[in-house]
């Protein structure tokens, strides 16, 4: 009798800091899309975005290009010499994320990024490179095969592809040609290499480093960059 009452004791403690739970969770998200002056069904995503766990084994497999849903972007391969400073030639084992660059060089062409890549084989200057460099008109080089590591993103050239992208304007805000282009071979890319979207990140969440500076500095602009990759994405595949 007695174990019986403390089991139904217990059961009404669950239930009610279950609901007490549930409650403080829908004030918190009414509060914040007050505070951010956003949607609460916005203010969820962002919330579920934030915390939705990012795992190797999520089923999903590499894809050879010829089998890839996306279009091939437009690609002009001008494959860096083989050397120590911009292209060691280190094998990546297993890509996990795609990190995303800004040149912190306005007004600079992919074509003067990627001769730059180059020149560091004679000079010595530093070590530097990326897998590919998006353009101020859109258009994209690729420096590295995606076979190899690129001197980007610092412990985690291991396993990651790199993208640097140019820009113009002071606040490294991304002309229209380059967002697109941009959003074009990241989906590719995630698809190519059997990622999700929340794989995609950016040099700032590896190292703390202000890059790109206009999606460390715009949170908004930032999520709105990776709902734009899968929703191109979700045009070739229902539900990616």
């Amino acid at each position: 009798m007695i174990r019986e009452k403390i089991k139904q004791i217990k059961k009404i403690f669950v239930t009610r800091s279950i609901l007490v739970l549930i409650g403080l969770i829908l004030a918190t998200v009414l509060i914040l899309s007050v505070v951010l002056k956003e949607p609460v069904t916005q203010v969820v995503a962002d919330i579920k975005e934030e915390f939705v766990d990012k795992t190797e084994g999520n089923g999903r497999q590499p894809v050879g290009d010829e089998d890839n849903p996306i279009p091939r972007p437009n690609l002009d391969v001008q494959l860096l010499t083989p050397n120590k400073y911009s292209r060691p030639g280190y094998k990546i084992d297993k890509i996990k994320d795609i990190v995303i660059h800004y040149t912190a060089n306005p007004g600079s062409s992919a074509q003067n990024n990627r001769d730059y890549f180059e020149g560091l084989k004679d000079n010595h200057y530093t070590m530097a490179s990326s897998h590919f460099i998006v353009g101020i008109d859109g258009e994209i080089i690729q420096c590295i095969p995606t076979t190899e590591y690129s001197y980007a993103s610092n412990e985690r050239n291991k396993d990651t592809i790199s993208i640097e992208n140019c820009y113009i304007n002071e606040d490294g805000s991304f002309e229209k040609e380059t967002y697109n282009s941009l959003v074009h071979l990241t989906a590719w890319l995630i698809v190519k290499f059997g990622l999700e979207p929340d794989n995609i990140i950016r040099h700032y969440d590896v190292t703390g480093k202000i890059c790109p500076k206009y999606f460390v500095e715009n949170e908004k602009a930032w999520k709105k960059f990776k709902r734009d990759v899968k929703k191109y994405i979700n045009k070739y595949i229902e539900d990616y």
